[in-house]
Order: C-alpha cells, then structure tokens, then sequence
C-alpha cells in the first residue's frame, strides 16, 4: 500500500466521506453508474471544506436540519433503506482508516456504509468500530487503522482530491472532470455517453466566465 501516488492523466474517481449520507445514497444506486473502473477514494470531508475556506453544514443550524431532511427525502424517494445513526456529525477518522486498510475496494466500503446508514450505528465508538471490523471481517481493524502506512495514504487521498480540485462529497472525476453531489449522476451517464458535449461553445463560455470586480456592490 503506497503511501503516496499522483493522478494519473484520464483515472476515474469516487471521492467519499462516511459522514456523508448523500455519498452512502449513491454509492447504493452503482448498478446504474456507467460502465468505468472508478477507483474508490475514502477522503476527510472536513479537511477539504477547511481547504478551501467552506463551512460545515453543522455549524449552521437551519442548513444541519435541511441536510438530514434531504437525505430522508432522497432516499424515501429512491427506494433506499435510510437510518441515521444516533448522532451526526460523528467522528468518521476510524471508517476511513479501516476503508484505506482493507484496500477501499466497493464490497468493503459498501459494507460500512450500510453499517452506518442503513443500521443507523456509529463507527467512532469503541462498540461501533468493535462491532463494524466484525462486520466486514477485519479482525485487527484497531490495530490496522494506527499504522503510519494507513494513515499516509488517508492524507495522499486528501492531497489528491485537493489537487484535482474536489471541494466536496460524493464525487466523481471523470477524463480529469468534477461531478460533484448524489444528483450529478444524470450528469455523469450523460458525459460518458456524450464527452464531446465538454467542448461545447456554451459549455466552455460558461466554465472561463470572469468574476464580477470584488469592489461590486451586491446589494
């Protein structure tokens, strides 16, 4: 397990957080993903906000309660077993390292996932995690998830989303392209049907418009 790699020209990803449950709601719709090898890509959502200067839905009360009611509401609405766990946000550092450690491949991560959303648990107790490496066959998980080689490849997979610009979760990077939220995959069939709709003249007006002065009045 490399502790570092760089983004290969062209590699498709899937950048995740468990905290996040529109990346568990999409993660459950994968059989109608397009047929690309995405490499499964456990990221720390809150190093990425803090990155880039975003707040956390949870410092803002209305948008806390918004983001849970969305969640339910997708998922009612797609059919998708939905349970939170008994408090969020939760600490997801242990998840993550366990996900890195068992490889990150879609069985595993899958597994944890439902363990969080769709059991409704939490991973960051010491029960949780117990119960959570039992679940997904890690019998060394705490053992695992302290190794300096795991918690490496943790902060490359950070460096990498940073570097490729990803701002959030769920997200996917196609042909070097953001496809950011569970509702982008309409977006993203699409462009893998269609890559040339990239280059088209709207589509690369709108992607070099200039900011308005930063004097401008807004009000």
């Amino acid at each position: 397990m490399s502790a570092t790699r760089s983004a290969g020209p062209g590699q498709s990803y899937f950048f995740f957080d468990f905290i996040s449950p529109f990346s568990y709601l999409l993660l459950e719709q994968h059989e109608k993903w397009p047929a690309i090898p995405f490499e499964f890509t456990p990221v720390e959502l809150y190093k990425l906000l803090d990155r880039w200067g975003q707040p956390h839905a949870a410092t803002i009360p209305s948008k806390r309660v918004f983001t849970y009611r969305h969640a339910l509401f997708r998922a009612e609405q797609l059919g998708i077993p939905f349970k939170m766990p008994p408090s969020h946000p939760f600490d997801p550092g242990k998840a993550l390292r366990l996900a890195v450690a068992a490889g990150s491949n879609i069985t595993t991560v899958r597994d944890i996932f439902r363990f969080i959303w769709r059991d409704g648990r939490d991973p960051s107790t010491p029960e949780g995690f117990r119960d959570l490496c039992e679940r997904i066959g890690v019998a060394d998980g705490a053992r695992l998830i302290e190794q300096e080689e795991t918690k490496a490849k943790l902060r490359a997979n950070n460096d990498l989303a940073v570097s490729l610009g990803v701002f959030g979760v769920p997200t996917f990077v196609v042909n070097d392209q953001i496809f950011w939220g569970e509702d982008t995959l309409p977006m993203v069939l699409y462009v893998a049907r269609s890559p040339n709709w990239l280059d088209g003249t709207e589509v690369k007006r709108i992607s070099s418009l200039p900011m308005a002065p930063t004097d401008a009045d807004f009000s």
